[in-house]
């Protein structure tokens, strides 16, 4: 009997870790997201390929806002106010205004990484790990139709916040990306017009519409 009880307790815990599960997580995830007003991302990115060794590692910044962002990656300020995303350049003196494409990539539009999973993807339950005292469970994403890019994804969720912690990309091309949180904050204080390009702050900056 006490084996009969054990084998039914695996049973439960092999179906409770299956795809409904995970999407169940992903769901708690993007609920606690939502109830907030905005959100400061700082970040570590990796992109790596061994067979290539190449190795590249920088530290970036986001703040979150809806659709609206400001990104600081790459020596590169990156504001999109809803619509007109604009592109400054420092080094160059440069700001090139365009209007993004609604279904670029996380890489390109930094607000998509609160809910790209939302859909396009299968899911799978995937490895949990203890980092820093915290528990991260993996949720493996699957492109739901072929992807000449990514492989898979997987996606470390912090259990404890219901946040995001890491998210791994995995190319076909053997090219492997890292985004990990280092630090959130959530309902900042920021200004009315925190999210609105003022020219005026760049007066010898060259600007291409």
């Amino acid at each position: 009997m006490r084996l009969l009880f054990l084998l039914m307790g695996f049973s439960f815990i092999t179906m409770a870790q299956g795809p409904e599960q995970a999407k169940y997580l992903l769901n708690k995830v993007s609920t606690e997201i939502k109830t907030h007003q905005n959100l400061r991302l700082e970040f570590q990115y990796v992109l790596e390929n061994k067979e290539e060794q190449i190795r590249q590692e920088t530290e970036g910044k986001v703040t979150l806002a809806g659709d609206q962002y400001l990104l600081e990656f790459l020596d590169v300020i990156q504001l999109f106010d809803g619509e007109k995303l604009h592109t400054i350049v420092p080094e160059n003196e440069e700001i090139t205004i365009s209007t993004p494409d609604p279904d670029e990539a996380i890489s390109v539009n930094p607000s998509k990484l609160l809910s790209f999973y939302e859909e396009g993807y299968d899911y799978q339950w995937d490895i949990s790990q203890r980092v820093m005292g915290r528990t991260i469970q993996f949720v493996k994403l699957i492109p739901s139709e072929e992807n000449n890019d990514i492989r898979y994804l997987l996606l470390g969720i912090d259990l404890d916040k219901n946040s995001i912690y890491r998210l791994i990309e995995i190319g076909n091309n053997k090219t492997t990306t890292t985004l990990t949180i280092l630090n959130q904050e959530e309902n900042i204080s920021l200004p009315n017009d925190y999210f609105e390009f003022d020219s005026s702050e760049y007066p010898n900056f060259y600007i291409n519409n």
